[in-house]
């Protein structure tokens, strides 16, 4: 049988989601990154729906087309740009949010005041917020991008598939889930699991950032590119993962989302690789794993 194309590949994932009745399909930049290894063999894989994390109080595509003739490596590049350039707006391009001041907020106050918060229209579909979880005094703090849908009814971050995965990766670390906290860039799920908006973002982040200056920790673990982007302003997840980065003098260690190892296992020793340097830093050995 001849080795599947890019083409084939966008296909299957499309007829794949009208199966399970989506309508429209939205492609992050892990995904997309994925889908742009050209050179290497390709691999049909169905993604899951994306899911989330932990346990502590809360206060919470286009439709099938028939298939287009394989392009060549030279048109997918020259597409590639003007794509990445459109969904990944950039700190300057942001909308300016409400002004919202929470400097001295307490941690407790700041999650009552996210369960009631309409910032931003997130809340029109949200059954509860999703605030944060875990050890407010915690060293090492994770972040990924938004809740899923058991996010959403539990009111607690990453407790899907992929918030297994992270606590697995948290456990090979010589860590509880107790030990550290867990956040996302935005507070209620976007429609469909889907990537958070530039403007979502912006009027979300002030709790998050305030989160972060209560609890202090020595080391950010950032889930998967739009973290990346939305806290650091930063694009390439591919590129970066893997390299010490700063956010207002924290440390801050970009990794794959664990969203993303479920449909690219083989990616699962490069977020290990990328652990080890964080448990290095926090004076763990990470010993032979």
């Amino acid at each position: 049988m001849a080795e599947e194309t890019l083409v084939d590949q966008i296909i299957n994932l499309l007829e794949d989601r009208q199966r399970r009745g989506m309508l429209h399909a939205r492609l992050g930049a892990e995904n997309i990154d994925f889908l742009f290894q050209v050179n290497e063999p390709a691999k049909a894989s169905k993604p899951p729906a994306r899911t989330a994390h932990d346990a502590a109080a809360s206060c919470g595509g286009p439709p099938p087309r028939e298939p287009a003739p394989a392009r060549r490596t030279s048109d997918v590049a020259e597409s590639r740009s003007p794509y990445r350039a459109a969904s990944a707006p950039t700190l300057k391009d942001w909308p300016e949010p409400p002004r919202l001041d929470v400097d001295g907020v307490a941690l407790d106050d700041l999650c009552s005041t996210v369960a009631d918060c309409r910032r931003c229209r997130l809340y029109e579909g949200r059954t509860q917020t999703v605030f944060g979880v875990g050890n407010p005094a915690a060293d090492l703090m994770f972040i990924g991008e938004g809740p899923g849908d058991d996010e959403d009814r539990q009111g607690i971050p990453f407790v899907g598939k992929a918030g297994q995965l992270l606590t697995r990766i948290i456990e090979a670390m010589q860590l509880q889930r107790d030990d550290v906290y867990i956040a996302n860039i935005v507070k209620c799920r976007p429609p469909g699991n889907r990537n958070p908006e530039a403007d979502e973002a912006a009027a979300c982040l002030p709790y998050l950032k305030r989160q972060v200056a209560i609890i202090e920790p020595r080391i950010i673990v950032l889930l998967g590119a739009v973290p990346l982007r939305f806290m650091l302003n930063r694009s390439g997840i591919r590129r970066l993962h893997g390299q010490w980065l700063s956010y207002d003098g924290i440390d801050c260690m970009p990794t794959y989302h664990p969203s993303y190892l479920l449909r690219v296992p083989a990616a699962k020793r490069d977020v290990w690789d990328d652990m080890k340097k964080v448990m290095e830093r926090l004076g763990i050995n990470p010993g032979n794993g």
